[in-house]
């Protein structure tokens, strides 16, 4: 890969901190934490959502489950039909006569049995509580939701399972014949055989028992579409929030049954997305296809609780987790038997699936035994799909957890034992025994910066006695890496006659800053100012694929897809230019937007000179006609040589309260690094971000069902997300160790806090709870369930 960077040791570099403000020297733009551009127009309340949108649409809204598991009787519609403004009530049976398939699809190939994919209306049963059963489209959103109370639905209630581990016993209600043991995959990663013999050799042998909260992901802006079809034309343009444009193109076009040129999906602003705007879910699909039923426009948007009813749901692990240690901290091996819940529709999110999560078990360690099963399991909840870290984040908890299990099984300082596996800079790239493929780190580098920033050795001193208020402190650390970019991006570059250039890319962004990065790279590649470039996404129709944002994949993907481009677009232009000076191409060389000739530099054509000449095509960038405005294009479809880790260790400080099991996190020091970092602002910002979500999962959020499968946290009264209150402040340094697998050297970094984040807080609990002999506490970690751990404890000395 061309200008990749050497990512081995003596590359890396150590920044952040006080001392550093995170720019470069010289004129270069990359490096620089720029104030974002899309930041004035978020902030001032001028940034068009797609509730904004104005229109002369009709308005949809559902009629949902009230029970977790049944099979429907009837509907009875016949009031809400009659209601002045109603334009429509539809259940399964309309679907069913359309042309269209109607169904959300599932991707079986990979699983363990065939079932249905999900409908987008219930047909015959319903399998959990908020599941759509019947629309309605009314002149208003006010009428629309009073006619769906006027809808009677009749169910027959079925025995629900809601606990992925409880749904694989014996006797467990069954969510499809197809899957009697409502195991949906049942898939293995790494070599059984030799991790046994692991464990065999192994002098202790260290075991937990885990539970990986289930979380609800709590956008600002609740999911919305804005459907029109054109009967002229045959078409659909959707307006819709999302992550993956074209991700939704496709996947519309399936659902209702079209070719996907018969689709454009635009999308404005997004306010917040963490995954659940990445997936294809019933709404956008029912007010498309309401679009076309009735003629006009139809919009549909969700309120807070059906978000949290259907929207998406993330995490519920149940896993076993075996270490093999020897005496002197040599890490052997690592055994995993993980239960994942799915809900009631399966396969939404990477979570559940055996690359996303068992891949990064090695975490930063030399662990040379490594087995891990999954299995996806079906339950009587809203399906779960990919939540800000996707698999990362369970997969980093087993490891990080194990590891400070294994510091007290052996006496030893958990830092110690950590340090002592690490893998070491010269071992890069580095093969895990499950399959994944480290590009470049410098791991011992990060672990001391973030030792030194929290004071780690003095705090040890202290660890384990009551403070002079006589709470009890903890200080633990947690080491991650996570896998980022992949798959492929397209990345269009156009240079207008005037000079000015602009960006198309097939991400979007909901909060990282890509108006600001991409401007950023394209303009220090063409040498062009950073005012004169424009970055477009969200539109379909601008760009010809893509693939979207999530998966810590943007800047690393999309922003080398944009990259080529500009390097493309600029041999074109030092083509121009060479022709108007009289010499050939390889005399010319580009600085600061000027094309000069080498060795008499007084001879130059400027960037926006060789856009006004341009007039033929060369070196795979097209030059278009005078009247059309475009003198250079390019667009590459990229696709990286590997996968990018980025890494880093997080730290934290916390006090106890003993006697009312209050939790205080008094420090909180990440330390990450995400290689070349384009815009060391946002990386903050991302890594902010990440470690709130991440402690609001260590502290407190927990989706809660009853036995019946009845949703009983369906809104932010309930479900307890964290406030600005229960928050440290956040401190950040980084290192710089830059990736060989992409052209800028840069790793994602938009996951790093929820990744990081909940073991650290969690290993620093135990670690103040350690003198009432306790071992353990699942999240999350509320005044409840801690107190609950020290009554335990006591009780049993």
């Amino acid at each position: 890969m061309s200008d990749a960077r050497d990512g081995r040791a003596d590359d890396a570099r150590t920044v952040g901190g006080e001392e550093s403000d995170g720019s470069t020297s010289g004129d270069r733009l990359v490096g620089r934490g720029i104030d974002r551009r899309e930041d004035a127009e978020l902030l001032t309340g001028r940034a068009t959502y797609t509730d904004d949108i104005s229109s002369d649409a009709a308005h949809l809204a559902f009629v949902r489950s009230s029970v977790g598991h049944g099979r429907i009787e009837s509907i009875d519609a016949s009031e809400a039909e009659e209601m002045g403004g109603v334009l429509g009530v539809y259940a399964w049976a309309d679907l069913d006569a359309s042309p269209s398939p109607g169904v959300l699809p599932i991707r079986t190939e990979s699983l363990d049995c065939e079932v249905p994919g999900h409908p987008v209306l219930a047909r015959e049963r319903v399998r959990y509580e908020g599941q759509p059963v019947a629309a309605v489209v009314a002149e208003d959103r006010y009428v629309a939701r009073d006619a769906v109370e006027a809808v009677d639905v009749e169910y027959e209630s079925l025995p629900a399972v809601v606990d992925p581990a409880e749904a694989t016993a014996d006797g467990a209600p069954t969510l499809y014949e197809t899957a009697p043991d409502n195991v949906a995959l049942d898939a293995e990663l790494g070599d059984a055989a030799a991790t046994e013999e692991a464990f065999s050799a192994a002098d202790r042998v260290v075991e937990l028992e885990l539970v990986n909260n289930r979380l609800i992901a709590s956008a600002l802006e609740p999911r919305a579409a804005l459907a029109r079809y054109d009967a002229d034309t045959e078409r659909f343009t959707v307006e819709m929030t999302s992550q993956s444009p074209h991700g939704h193109r496709g996947k519309l076009a399936e659902t209702l049954g079209v070719s996907e040129s018969r689709v454009r999906v635009i999308v404005p602003r997004v306010g917040g997305g963490f995954g659940h705007k990445g997936h294809h879910h019933p709404g956008e699909a029912m007010a498309a296809w309401c679009a076309r039923e009735l003629g006009r426009p139809v919009k549909w948007t969700a309120t807070r609780s059906e978000n949290y009813r259907e929207g998406a749901h993330a995490r519920d692990h149940r896993t076993s987790a075996e270490l093999a240690v020897d005496d002197d901290g040599t890490v052997r091996g690592l055994r995993v038997d993980t239960r994942a819940a799915v809900g009631g529709y399966g396969l939404g999110g990477g979570a559940s699936m055996p690359g996303w999560y068992g891949r990064l078990l090695s975490s930063q360690y030399r662990i040379p035994a490594i087995h891990c099963r999954t299995r996806a399991v079906f339950t009587n909840t809203a399906p779960v799909h990919s939540y800000r870290g996707a698999g990362r984040p369970e997969a980093i908890y087993v490891t990080e957890r194990l590891m400070d299990a294994a510091a007290d099984e052996l006496g030893v300082d958990p830092v110690g034992l950590r340090r002592r596996n690490l893998i070491a800079p010269e071992e890069f790239p580095y093969e895990t025994a499950v399959g994944a493929s480290y590009d470049s780190g410098d791991y011992e580098t990060a672990l001391d910066e973030v030792l030194d920033a929290i004071g780690y050795d003095e705090l040890r001193e202290r660890a384990g006695e009551p403070g002079d208020d006589g709470r009890y402190r903890g200080v633990s650390v947690a080491c991650f890496t996570e896998s980022t970019g992949g798959g492929f991006e397209r990345g269009v570059v156009r240079v207008r006659r005037d000079g000015s250039v602009a960006v198309y890319a097939g991400t979007h962004s909901h909060g990282q800053g890509h108006e600001t990065t991409y401007a950023q790279l394209v303009a220090d590649e063409l040498g062009v100012p950073y005012d004169d470039v424009e970055v477009v996404e969200g539109d379909t129709d601008d760009t010809p694929d893509g693939t979207g944002t999530f998966g810590s994949r943007s800047t690393v993907t999309g922003g080398s897809a944009v990259v080529e481009s500009a390097r493309d677009v600029l041999r074109a232009a030092r083509g121009v230019a060479a022709d108007r000076l009289g010499v050939d191409a390889a005399d010319v060389v580009s600085e600061a937007g000027e094309f000069r000739v080498v060795g008499r530099p007084e001879r130059s054509v400027s960037f926006a000179d060789a856009a006004r000449a341009a007039e033929t095509t060369d070196d795979g960038a097209s030059e278009k006609g005078e009247g059309d405005g475009v003198a250079f294009e390019a667009s590459t479809r990229y696709e990286p040589d590997g996968t990018a880790y980025a890494f880093g260790t997080h730290a934290a400080l916390v006090a106890v309260d003993g006697e009312t099991g209050a939790v205080e996190i008094e420090r909180y020091v990440a330390v990450d690094d995400c290689g070349e970092r384009v815009n060391p602002t946002i990386v903050e910002g991302q890594v902010h971000g990440g470690v709130a979500q991440g402690i609001g999962q260590a502290r407190s959020e927990g989706a809660a069902y009853d036995d019946d499968g009845r949703l009983l946290t369906d809104s932010m009264l309930s479900y307890a997300l964290p406030r600005a209150t229960s928050l440290p402040d956040i401190e950040t340094r980084a290192t710089v160790t830059p990736s060989p697998r992409n052209p800028i050297g840069a790793k994602g970094i938009g996951e790093a806090g929820t990744i990081a984040a909940p073991p650290t807080v969690v290993n620093a609990v135990v670690d103040a709870l350690s003198p009432f002999g306790i071992e353990h506490v699942d999240m999350p970690l509320t005044e409840e369930n801690v107190l609950d751990a020290i009554r335990t404890a006591e009780d049993e000395v």
